[in-house]
């Protein structure tokens, strides 16, 4: 069985590698031919897992892995591209850094000295801005969703760091609702001093580790 298991698990592997990597493939072709490949090889783990089937069960695994996979994967549609050039746009010149992320979900990350300032939560004059022209492009796009993640740098312990970094989470996601978009849309979280972009031992480190992220995706639909 271990032999059969490592054998579909491989495959599957494979197949996602291969596929993602089709030059003629878009972002989005991509993305969902990774997602299947990756959902493939659940499903065979789990087939043989389960035992019993043989190597039907494997395959059946595989494919019904492979079935959610496609959905699993996000959408780098029109309305996401929009969104990244109305953003590149609300933000030239402020420090902020959007981009596209290789599982095709739309990146913010936002320096401390636009969003928060040492030790608080409560939102920044200059960052309101963003957030209005940001809540403005969700609104535009009501099948994305938003994931907000706050840093801190390594000062205070984490005691202090991790209420503080979901506090900086939580105000952003509050304006953004105060702004129309739904709550349920949005997720956050808070990464204290785990994720450090930078040396904590200088203070333009621990600047730079002072940020917030904000992810915005939107899922696959099966067609």
């Amino acid at each position: 069985m271990k032999t059969k298991l490592i054998r579909s698990t491989l495959c599957a592997t494979a197949l996602a590698v291969a596929a993602s990597g089709c030059a003629d493939m878009n972002t989005t072709q991509r993305g969902t031919a990774t997602g299947a490949g990756v959902g493939a090889g659940l499903g065979a783990i789990l087939g043989a897992a389960t035992g019993g089937g043989g190597g039907g069960r494997t395959t059946r695994g595989a494919l019904l892995g492979a079935a959610a996979g496609a959905v699993v994967g996000n959408v780098w549609s029109k309305r996401m591209e929009q969104q990244r050039q109305t953003m590149e746009q609300a933000t030239r010149g402020t420090g902020v850094q959007v981009s596209q992320t290789s599982d095709n979900r739309l990146k913010l990350e936002i320096p401390s000295d636009i969003s928060f300032d040492t030790n608080r939560a409560d939102i920044k004059s200059n960052f309101r801005p963003i957030l209005d022209r940001f809540a403005g492009t969700l609104n535009e796009n009501p099948a994305a969703y938003v994931t907000i993640i706050g840093h801190t740098d390594s000062t205070g312990g984490d005691a202090i760091n991790q209420p503080l970094s979901l506090d900086r989470a939580a105000s952003a996601r509050d304006y953004l609702a105060g702004r129309g978009v739904a709550p349920g849309r949005i997720t956050v979280e808070g990464r204290a001093a785990r994720e450090p972009i930078a040396s904590n031992d200088a203070p333009a480190g621990r600047a730079r580790n002072r940020r917030v992220e904000i992810y915005v995706n939107e899922p696959q639909q099966q067609g």
